[in-house]
């Protein structure tokens, strides 16, 4: 089963953003987390969040790259929601979780 599904129904795509990048692909997790591709005038992000315990983005200089990366660091925080989800923010196993997902993606 897939937990991730279009935020806003869609609706954000094509959007800009307050940073003035164009939203192409921007999806939520069930369990809270957030993905976004967002089209700038010099670079392309990809951000993710996980509400309230980690919010990361990365650099590219095009949208193919990031399209790749976005597609693998999906499926890598896909385990750091489980891992958050089932523990407090207070366990070790979470931050652990949370500080291998910012390491491997710098």
């Amino acid at each position: 089963m897939n937990s991730w599904f279009p935020y806003n129904n869609g609706r954000s795509i094509g959007i800009r953003s307050a940073e003035g990048g164009r939203i192409v692909r921007d999806e939520e997790h069930l369990l809270g987390a957030r993905m976004t591709i967002k089209q700038g005038y010099k670079y392309v992000t990809v951000s993710c969040s996980i509400a309230g315990k980690i919010d990361h983005t990365r650099f590219f200089n095009g949208i193919t790259a990031a399209k790749r990366e976005y597609l693998i660091m999906q499926k890598e925080l896909n385990k750091v929601i489980m891992v958050v989800s089932s523990s407090k923010m207070t366990d070790i196993k979470a931050w652990e979780a949370i500080s291998d997902f910012v390491s491997r993606f710098p």
